[in-house]
């Protein structure tokens, strides 16, 4: 061989070596920025996203102490998909991550003093409550705990971090250039990841693999178990509602039916029935002993504790510390939130057409209906959920002409007041319903008023929260017994039924539990229960069999009254009369049956199913 061919050879298999190389060489010069772009930023975009979990989280509890690792992993990378989502929306990954940590700034600082107001975080159907919390919104006291500062100045921090010249981002490399149909091809992409990701928890599979905690009676343990953002992915899946097991429309027809014995509707006695659901009034001696200068409920306890003509006892509610047209709902319907996604509000969301009530019941036996509520009519949707219910009749605070005032709200004397005049200027012996729910215990109670000077003292606790709380109680207590005493003296047969919408917030009965080293997050289930417990009285100004301490919920308390009075009952009420029987309990967290025991009422569905498929049919199918 010649030494010209073997040079040739050797300087082939040189260019043979440099073409391999070539090509990969060629593209990264070809892509060099946006490799370079990813070198740069890539880092970022995975930090900031964990950050940003860790820090929403922060507002309310420690998430490496309450969350496990596993669902810490699940926070994280929807936190990072939705940093995808918004780096192909905007086309800017500076933008994606500072509205990422703006969000989740503002959203955690909301979820934080709601959490504070009611003793619940925002729920995904808080989003039809948002003009009633508007409406509230500049009654209560916005302070701020040292632990919420620090995590507001670590997300501006971190909001900060993105405008560091060459931290990360450069002018030319933050950007994505890529055509149009690329950007929409990962937002495609991007959006369903994230849907897939919902979808996945809302698999049973899931909670089981990742042991997350999906009792929504407890909204705010799941979102410190499950972490604040997972939580509320999680309550999505409840936006919807499901039919109850083999629900036919034509046999829940046909078992509301059987009910109606076609027994005539009417009666020789028909006392006017007034009705006084008094915001946040409850009785906290249930929660434990405390020591008070003065009893501050003793007309009210006096008639608990065996009053002539009186049944009391104490009402399960499905609320806690919010929430207040959910007892509305089911004093006035009969229905319950066992079926209807806990912290959702019917009035809102479900009560769209007529729905057969107890005043609608009433209006069908001669009764004139009415409504008092001395705040705004738009609240709860109240202005359009009361003639749906059968009210024919509603006054509000724009009806009442300068009424008293305690604190910021609507005296109960003055809507009690507003009661005995509308019974003065009715027509004579025609008989009246009042659905009255006062204002004046409304939180917060941690202000102070020139037209409030509390009266109850606490020697052992310290705090005016609840020194302020229990005052107002003492206030409502002496209004109730001016109105009974007042109808005491009329000729007309006259029912008053009287309860609590819920219990105060955690905040208010903290120093309760302070005092056998507890708090509000390390409850039994027992004593869980003992918090959607309020006391309830009816009360009659003629003779009616008396009885105290009859214990009951909400669902039932309306069918009850009516018996009381004498008056033929509906269908619906019927049936009830008989669930009432095989289960005298039924609320959002619990059901007791006849023999005292007591239920997540999840664990009963399949018994409850009947009630379940008639609740469904009047509100969703007829």
């Amino acid at each position: 061989m010649s030494k010209y061919k073997l040079i040739s050879k050797q300087h082939a298999k040189t260019n043979k070596r440099k073409n391999i190389f070539s090509k990969p060489i060629s593209l990264i010069k070809e892509h060099k920025d946006s490799i370079l772009w990813g070198l740069r930023n890539i880092p970022l975009m995975l930090i900031i996203p964990v950050i940003n979990y860790y820090l929403l989280d922060l507002y309310i509890h420690n998430p490496f102490e309450d969350t496990k690792i596993k669902i810490q992993f699940l926070n994280i990378w929807l936190f990072e998909l939705l940093m995808l989502f918004f780096l192909f929306l905007f086309g800017s990954l500076r933008a994606s991550l500072r509205i990422q940590t703006v969000f989740f700034m503002l959203a955690g600082l909301a979820n934080y003093y709601v959490l504070e107001f009611r003793s619940a975080p925002i729920m995904p159907w808080d989003i039809y409550s948002v003009g009633t919390a508007a409406s509230v919104a500049d009654n209560f006291e916005y302070t701020i705990e040292k632990n919420t500062i620090l995590v507001l100045l670590s997300f501006i921090a971190v909001f900060a971090a993105t405008w560091i010249p060459n931290f990360s981002f450069k002018k030319t490399l933050g950007q994505f250039k890529y055509k149009w149909y690329v950007r929409l091809g990962g937002l495609l992409i991007s959006a369903l990841l994230l849907s897939s990701f919902t979808n996945m928890m809302h698999e049973d599979s899931t909670v089981g693999k990742y042991g997350l905690y999906d009792k929504l009676f407890t909204p705010t343990v799941m979102s410190k178990r499950d972490g604040v953002a997972l939580a509320f992915l999680m309550e999505l899946e409840y936006l919807s509602i499901d039919k109850p097991q083999d629900y036919d429309t034509d046999e829940a027809e046909a078992l509301l039916t059987s009910y109606d014995t076609n027994e005539a509707k009417d009666a020789e006695v028909k006392p006017n029935i007034i009705v006084i659901m008094n915001e946040a009034f409850s009785d906290l001696s249930i929660l434990g002993d405390f020591e008070t200068n003065e009893d501050y409920m003793p007309f009210i306890r006096s008639l608990m504790n065996g009053g002539e003509n009186t049944v009391s006892g104490y009402l399960n509610v499905s609320v806690l510390g919010g929430n207040t047209a959910n007892t509305e709902f089911e004093f006035l319907t009969g229905n319950t939130m066992a079926f209807l996604p806990q912290g959702s509000v019917a009035y809102q969301q479900y009560v769209k057409d007529e729905l057969y009530s107890i005043p609608t019941h009433l209006k069908s036996l001669g009764y004139e209906t009415y409504a008092l509520h001395p705040y705004n009519s738009t609240g709860w949707n109240r202005n359009t959920v009361y003639p749906m219910l059968g009210i024919d009749t509603s006054y509000f605070k724009k009806h009442m002409k300068s009424p008293e005032l305690i604190r910021k709200y609507v005296s109960d004397s003055a809507c009690y007041d507003a009661i005995k005049n509308l019974y003065k200027n009715k027509e004579e012996g025609k008989p009246m319903f009042m659905f009255n729910v006062t204002m004046q215990n409304h939180s917060s109670y941690t202000e102070s008023f020139d037209n409030f000077t509390p009266e109850i003292t606490l020697p052992d606790i310290s705090s005016k929260t609840l020194s302020n709380y229990l005052s107002l109680m003492k206030i409502s207590d002496s209004a109730t017994q001016d109105l009974l005493h007042f109808f005491q003296n009329e000729d007309e047969e006259t029912i008053i039924v009287f309860f609590g919408d819920h219990q105060p917030t955690n905040s208010v009965v903290s120093g309760i539990y302070k005092q056998y080293g507890k708090s509000a997050s390390s409850l039994t289930q027992e004593e869980e229960y003992l918090r959607y417990q309020v006391p309830y009285f009816i009360w009659a100004n003629y003779d009616i069999e008396e009885a105290s301490g009859v214990d009951t919920s909400v669902n039932y308390l309306g069918m009850d009254v009516l018996e009381l009075a004498g008056l033929p009952l509906y269908d619906y009420a019927r049936f009830l009369q008989e669930q009432q029987e095989q289960f005298p309990i039924v609320t959002s967290i619990r059901a007791t049956d006849s023999e005292g025991n007591n239920y997540d009422v999840k664990d009963v569905m399949e018994e409850l199913n009947a009630y379940h498929s008639l609740q469904y049919y009047q509100v969703f199918d007829s």
